[in-house]
C-alpha cells in the first residue's frame, strides 16, 4: 500500500461536464432537494468553471455538452452516460424530471464521433451508479439503477460488474457513497449500504479508506481521482487526512450551490474513457 510520502503517477484523463446555466431546485427526487430553498445559478456556474478549470491545470481534456432549458440537473454529467473503451452505454432514468436527458446526452456522443453506442434496455443512471474500478465495474441500485441493468452493462462491456445495494435514501447513488481511488483502492461510506454489500466490499478491498458519517454528508465520496489528486470538497477534513496518509494529493473545492441538487464534483464529471 502506498503511504505518506510516497510518489503516485496521475493519468491524464478526458471529461465531459455540463455547465449549469440553468441550475434550479424546482422539484424533489433526493433528500437533499429542497424547492423551497432559493438558489444562484450564477453561484453555481462559478463554482462550476473552478471545477473545470482545475481539471484544466492538472492536464485533463475537458470537453463541454450544451445545456438545454428545462434541465436544471443537467450539470450531473456523470449520470449520462458509462463509457468504456470508446464504447458507449447510455442512461434511462428513473424519475421522468430528469428522462429528457438521456436521449440529450445520447445525441452528444452520436455527434462527436462514437459509433459504438447503446440505448439501455433498463434504468441505469450512468456513472452515478457504474464505477469502473480497474477490471471490473462496481454497480449500484436500491434506489435509482435497476439491477438489472448491472448484466445488461456486463454483457456490453465485457468486464465483470459487482452488484452493491445501497440502503441509506440520502445516499441514492453509487458515486455519493463510494469513490475510486486506483485500479485496487477505494474510499466508501459503509453504512450507506447492506450488510451483505458491507461484507463483499471488506473482501474485495481490505485496506479501503472508510469515510466518517460527517464526511459522508459532505458528499467527501462524490471525488474524483486520477491516480495521485483527489478532487473532493473541503469539508470533508477526515478524507483528506486519510488520502495524504495514503501518498494521494487531496485538492478541496467548494461546490456548495450543486449540493443543493445532491451533487458535487464527481457528478459534474464524466469520464470518457478511450478505446
Amino acid at each position: 500500500m502506498t503511504r505518506r510520502g510516497s510518489v503516485r503517477v496521475p493519468t491524464a484523463r478526458r471529461f465531459l461536464m455540463c455547465r449549469p446555466v440553468h441550475f434550479d431546485v424546482t422539484y424533489s427526487i433526493n433528500p437533499w432537494m429542497r424547492p423551497e430553498v432559493a438558489t444562484d445559478a450564477g453561484l453555481a456556474v462559478k463554482q462550476w468553471t473552478q471545477l473545470r478549470d482545475l481539471y484544466v491545470e492538472l492536464g485533463h481534456t475537458v470537453v463541454e455538452i450544451e445545456p438545454l432549458p428545462g434541465l436544471p440537473d443537467m450539470v450531473f454529467a456523470a449520470n449520462g452516460a458509462t463509457v468504456v473503451g470508446g464504447r458507449v452505454l447510455g442512461a434511462r432514468f428513473r424519475y421522468p424530471e430528469r428522462g429528457p436527458e438521456g436521449p440529450a446526452y445520447l445525441s452528444w456522443f452520436r455527434a462527436n464521433g462514437y459509433t459504438d453506442v447503446r440505448e439501455p434496455e433498463f434504468v441505469n443512471e450512468g456513472e452515478g451508479d457504474l464505477l469502473v474500478a480497474g477490471e471490473r465495474i462496481l454497480a449500484g441500485t436500491g434506489f435509482r439503477t435497476d439491477s438489472r441493468s448491472h448484466r445488461e452493462a456486463e454483457d456490453f462491456f465485457g468486464v465483470p460488474v459487482v452488484g452493491l445495494t445501497l440502503v441509506d435514501a440520502s445516499y441514492y447513488h453509487l458515486d455519493t457513497a463510494l469513490a475510486v481511488l486506483s485500479e485496487d483502492e477505494i474510499m466508501y461510506y459503509p453504512e450507506a449500504f447492506s450488510a451483505e454489500s458491507r461484507a463483499l466490499l471488506r473482501e474485495l478491498y481490505p485496506d479501503a479508506i472508510t469515510a466518517t458519517a460527517n464526511d459522508a454528508a459532505a458528499f467527501g465520496l462524490n471525488a474524483v481521482s486520477d491516480g495521485r489528486h483527489v478532487v473532493l470538497p473541503e469539508a470533508a477534513a477526515h478524507l483528506v487526512d486519510a488520502l495524504l496518509d495514503r501518498g494521494f494529493d487531496p485538492i478541496c473545492v467548494d461546490l456548495s450551490e450543486l449540493l443543493k441538487s445532491g451533487g458535487s464534483a464527481k457528478c459534474c464529471t464524466l469520464e470518457l474513457r478511450p478505446g
